[in-house]
């Protein structure tokens, strides 16, 4: 995490924010930094997915899962992601990045987000993520249950599994 000062300031909001069910967004506002830019002077395709451990930071703390990851001595870890780039982020620019559940199987959580300035999508990731424990995988199921959903997973997108596998 190259980020360390935006990090900091995502785990201190985080934890003064409020609590996010485990199917709610997660809505984080960032600026394009000039240490974000390439050579074409916009965010850097790679900057985009450094970001987005920002926004699974923010999720995962107001979610309740960071005490869970505590408590039960689990971590995550990503096994693809993938992003589509719709516009270019442009230097200082303001803009969100919303976070959430996509669903899940047994073994992968997908997880969405989304780059947006007001209602224009700049760019869309999928991360699939797993949780582990002494290397063993722990099921969607009890990770979900250990944060307080016992609901069904959503609908996952046939062509959004499919690019991840």
């Amino acid at each position: 995490m190259n980020l360390v000062f935006r990090l900091l300031w995502v785990v201190i909001t985080a934890f003064r924010r409020s609590k996010l069910g485990m199917m709610e967004e997660s809505v984080i506002t960032l600026r394009v930094m000039p240490n974000d830019l390439d050579t074409n002077i916009h965010m850097n395709n790679g900057r985009y997915l450094t970001i987005m451990d920002l926004g699974r930071v923010d999720f995962i703390i107001r979610s309740g899962m960071a005490k869970q990851l505590r408590e039960q001595k689990w971590y995550p870890v990503v096994g693809s992601a993938k992003i589509s780039y719709k516009r270019s982020l442009s230097p200082f620019q303001r803009y969100e990045l919303k976070t959430r559940v996509h669903g899940w199987d047994e073994k992968w959580i997908y997880l969405e987000q989304e780059f947006v300035v007001g209602d224009v999508l700049y760019a869309r990731g999928i991360v699939k993520t797993l949780f582990l424990k002494d290397g063993h995988k722990i099921p969607s199921s009890q990770v979900a249950h250990a944060i307080g959903y016992d609901g069904p997973s959503p609908e996952i997108n046939p062509a959004d599994e499919q690019a991840l596998s």
